[in-house]
């Protein structure tokens, strides 16, 4: 009883939701780090200005012009309601600009971050060695993730059309594939640097879902947050390498007890 207690679907939830922030605390603890988090941070810090500027200016410039206006009271209640409709469009168009360029510019880096962590956990940590040639092709892996992402993201905005239900669909699932590209996105940097492939990312992940799907949500929270949004990247990135630690030394505990 205790045993399913401690290992449940909602514990293992619990759990992966909160990995992001023991990546967190565990930079708060290890200052040498802080070195492979500058970067990155002003990268986002950079990246996110950018974006709100940019969104801003589209929202006063193309949006606003075409939410209608009229002197009746219903015309004002259409008018405050496609504003608001507006915002919220252009607060989404932000944060997957931010989320999907921010993480593409950074991925060399975050990849040296998720080493380090990797070391100072275990005491080693092995990579594929460093080259030009290899940061061209965590680059050009970087760029088909996000390309898929966005072609997702784009398909199913078209399920907004379907009226009724439409809507609520597209909510339920572009939270779900955000969350997942946000898991394959973060845990992608410990496989990556390995020298393995997606196939592997997804053996690994696959017994391991309500994990990765709290991992997930953590991190989305954490882009969600006024701020702390700037250090998502360094704290997702070492938060899914904590989790691939404490997985690869729970299978070999299992391994000794059998």
């Amino acid at each position: 009883m205790a045993e399913l207690l401690r290992d449940n679907p909602l514990s293992r939830f619990a759990r992966g939701f909160f990995y992001p922030f023991r990546g967190g605390r565990f930079l708060l603890k290890t200052p040498r780090l802080w070195q492979y988090v500058l970067i990155p941070f002003l990268i986002n810090t950079l990246v996110f200005s950018l974006a709100v500027w940019l969104g801003l200016d589209f929202f006063d410039t193309r949006i606003e012009s075409m939410i209608p206006s009229g002197e009746g009271w219903y015309w004002l209640l259409l008018y405050y309601l496609l504003w608001v409709v507006a915002v919220l469009l252009t607060a989404i168009l932000v944060f997957f600009s931010f989320t999907v360029v921010g993480n593409l510019i950074a991925s060399p880096f975050n990849e040296i971050l998720s080493e380090r962590t990797e070391a100072l956990v275990t005491g080693r940590a092995v990579s594929v060695r460093f080259s030009l040639r290899e940061a061209w092709r965590v680059l050009v892996d970087e760029s088909r993730k996000m390309l898929l992402f966005v072609i997702g993201m784009g398909l199913l905005l078209l399920l907004n059309l379907i009226p009724g239900f439409g809507t609520l669909v597209y909510s339920i699932l572009s939270f779900f594939l955000t969350v997942y590209f946000l898991v394959i996105e973060y845990t992608g940097y410990v496989f990556s640097r390995k020298g393995q492939g997606f196939s592997e990312q997804r053996r690994f992940l696959r017994g391991r879902r309500f994990l990765a799907l709290g991992f997930g949500v953590g991190v989305l929270c954490l882009l969600a947050i006024p701020f702390l949004q700037f250090f998502a990247i360094p704290l997702g990135v070492v938060g899914a390498t904590l989790l691939w630690c404490d997985c690869r030394q729970e299978a070999a505990d299992r391994e000794e007890i059998s």
